[in-house]
């Protein structure tokens, strides 16, 4: 009797499991397009009911229906999560990835205050702001700004170093060149480096700021620095992100 040739039945767990990743992770057929958009629309919702709750002059019903909406939400998104730790082929892998920790960080606050009143946990309902983040997932745009990131990452890793150095250095100056001048206003190389900060960032919030010459001195070549602090991160990613569009061209050519 001839061998029967027929491939194994898929199990029914595995079946729905593989249809199930079909649809979270592939925006590409029509039932993930449609995945995807109630996500994006719920997430949207989200950051909106956490805005209408910072209104001073809602009514009792008005907060309570945000509150149910954000119950909701929340039961929606831990759904989400716990499917997609269900469908990863690897969910320690996903639980630990960058989407994996903002979809549970953006549920913490449903988590941890079950059964509690949500409004005497302002500070916890923050994290809800991490929801923002669930964004990068759908949008075609962030994808390849996340991409540049990648690209780029070595390169940034360096300039923040070295601005890191230059802000610590600035701040050790300032303080020498002002301590005698202004004990009171730089009476740390701490103050220096509060100075240094809103320098090289060319905010200039003018808390304190130097009098000496050699204060003064010192404080335009710490702004001609500030200049270049601000520009070379912005060449950097814009570089990448030319760079990822471009393989993102190359890769639609060949499709």
């Amino acid at each position: 009797m001839p061998a029967d040739s027929t491939p194994p039945a898929t199990p029914l767990p595995a079946s729905i499991r593989l249809r199930l990743r079909r649809v979270v992770d592939d925006a590409g057929t029509p039932a993930g397009r449609i995945f995807d958009t109630f996500l994006l629309l719920l997430i949207l919702l989200g950051l909106a009911t956490f805005s209408l709750d910072t209104l001073p002059r809602l009514t009792s019903q008005q907060r309570q229906t945000l509150e149910h909406i954000e119950t909701v939400s929340a039961l929606l998104f831990t759904i989400e999560y716990l499917l997609r730790l269900w469908v990863a082929e690897r969910p320690i892998r996903f639980a630990l990835s960058f989407f994996g920790i903002v979809d549970l960080v953006a549920i913490l606050p449903f988590l941890l205050t079950a059964g509690f009143d949500l409004r005497s946990l302002r500070a916890v309902r923050f994290l809800l702001l991490f929801r923002a983040f669930k964004l990068v997932r759908y949008t075609a745009a962030l994808h390849r700004f996340r991409r540049a990131f990648a690209l780029a990452r070595e390169e940034l890793v360096l300039f923040l170093c070295s601005a890191a150095l230059v802000f610590y250095f600035a701040g050790v100056g300032i303080y020498y060149c002002e301590h005698a001048a202004q004990p009171n206003k730089f009476a740390s190389v701490f103050d220096g480096l509060w100075w240094a900060l809103c320098t090289l960032t060319t905010v200039g919030y003018g808390d304190i700021y130097p009098i000496t010459p050699g204060g003064k001195f010192f404080t335009i070549v710490v702004l001609m620095v500030g200049l270049g602090v601000v520009a070379v991160p912005t060449g950097l990613v814009a570089s990448a992100l030319s760079r990822a569009r471009d393989e993102d061209d190359e890769i639609r050519r060949e499709g």
